[in-house]
């Protein structure tokens, strides 16, 4: 689907659906939780945890993995938006687990004559990394003490959840 079919569906009802879901909210999430999660199109956060619109805030990137920019948005949703938990949910099969950091980097090099000025931010196991995000968030000292911190691993196959318990 292309851009434009994203701007034909706005127009033929999208904008007024989503318009009617949001009436009467506000931007402060119902359950005051943010997921970070995969940008993977199988993972629908909403259908995931029976949410409606408006009861947590969603972040996703590639691989759910806690970065720079997910840290600056945790921050923001909890100290201006009154978020107090986040769960990290990865999943089995990610795409960022089928190449290196170093790997993609000198692809990105041999196409564009440079190196990503960003980390990528691969991974073998999604549960290391997500036990991984999960003390970065921990330490972080702008997140507010007492956040809640979750993790999951999120089976693509079937859907179920497991929780990561790091050390």
């Amino acid at each position: 689907m292309s851009g434009e079919e994203l701007l034909r569906r706005h127009a033929a009802d999208g904008g007024r659906i989503a318009a009617s879901a949001a009436q009467g909210m506000g931007s402060t999430p119902a359950l005051h939780t943010v997921v970070v999660t995969c940008m993977d199109t199988r993972i629908d956060v909403l259908g995931l945890f029976g949410l409606t619109v408006g009861e947590v805030h969603t972040l996703r990137n590639a691989g759910g993995v806690v970065t720079d920019d997910v840290v600056r948005s945790v921050t923001i949703s909890q100290r201006k938006l009154g978020t107090r938990e986040v769960l990290v949910v990865q999943h089995t099969r990610c795409g960022l687990a089928s190449f290196t950091d170093a790997e993609f980097s000198e692809e990105l090099a041999q196409d564009v004559g440079m190196l990503p000025p960003w980390r990528i931010g691969t991974f073998a196991d999604p549960a290391v990394d997500v036990g991984r995000g999960m003390a970065r968030l921990r330490r972080d000292p702008f997140l507010l003490p007492g956040t809640v911190i979750r993790g999951f691993v999120l089976d693509i196959e079937d859907f179920s959840l497991r929780e990561i318990h790091p050390d």
